[in-house]
């Protein structure tokens, strides 16, 4: 085979790998919202049922949800605790805090994001974010007292994007295996598809809590699979003002103890409730 003809077939075939690899770098790019977040979904009539089975109630009302709380209200109350959860599920499947935090003395709602549950629309950062100030803002006035916020993995990124737009004074801040930022967890996931540079919904952690006062508590899993614990790490050593991190060293991601007694809570809610 003529030399000349040998090497335009290479070329061929390295265009042709290049085109399938730009193809999929497309198809990833396009659907990568489907690949971050994972909501749960039901009914309105499926909520209705399921929240007294688990003695929950709508909040602020069943018309107008933007998470659930408890069917059973505290008489005296330390403050409320607003939680956002991670990426997957809905706010019926966190109750564990409520049971937690509510035999501490705090009000606790689970906000639902937009296209969780029962509700409407499509979770994004700037989507998520911008709701979440609308609940926290609601919260706010119907119930008067401090404010914490807590998230859980992807909604350490919804806290952070709350306390950056400086709509809503928080005391202080729980955050459970959080990161720096999610271009940096995407990177370590997936940089075989350049994700640093596709990633939409980025949740730049250090930058959105860089000028938060209030008390920080950060909770770390030893053997996180999904948020390597430099990721974690990096964004505890990156908080200002004062900040406290508890290691669960044989955790994963999903394992550390969410059981109502497990000593963790009480010491966290006193450290940022000072």
């Amino acid at each position: 085979m003529h030399p000349y003809r040998q090497y335009a077939m290479k070329v061929s075939r390295v265009m042709s790998v290049l085109l399938i690899y730009l193809l999929i770098l497309l198809a990833v790019f396009l659907l990568q919202r489907k690949m971050l977040y994972f909501p749960a979904r039901f009914t309105q009539e499926q909520q209705e049922h399921l929240m007294p089975e688990l003695n929950l109630k709508p909040w602020p009302s069943l018309n107008n949800l933007h998470g659930v709380t408890s069917g059973t209200p505290l008489t005296v109350v330390k403050g409320t605790v607003l939680v956002f959860h991670g990426n997957a599920g809905a706010a019926l499947h966190q109750a564990y805090y409520i049971d937690a935090l509510q035999r501490l003395g705090y009000r606790v709602i689970v906000a639902e994001y937009p296209g969780c549950g029962a509700r409407n629309g499509s979770p994004s950062e700037e989507v998520l974010v911008e709701d979440g100030i609308a609940t926290a803002n609601m919260a706010r006035d119907e119930f008067k007292g401090p404010l914490f916020l807590c998230g859980e993995s992807l909604g350490s990124g919804v806290v952070a994007g709350i306390v950056a737009s400086g709509k809503v004074p928080v005391k202080g801040l729980l955050l459970v295996t959080p990161f720096d930022a999610m271009v940096e967890v995407a990177q370590h996931h997936y940089w075989y598809l350049l994700a640093r540079w596709l990633i939409l919904d980025k949740y730049d952690n250090v930058s959105n809590l860089r000028n938060f006062q209030g008390r920080i508590a950060v909770l770390l899993a030893g053997q996180d699979e999904i948020i390597p614990n430099r990721r974690t790490l990096s964004l505890f050593d990156a908080l200002p003002g004062q900040k406290k991190l508890w290691r669960f060293e044989h955790a994963g991601h999903n394992g550390i103890p969410m059981k109502p007694e497990s000593q963790w809570w009480q010491e966290t809610m006193a450290f940022i409730d000072t």
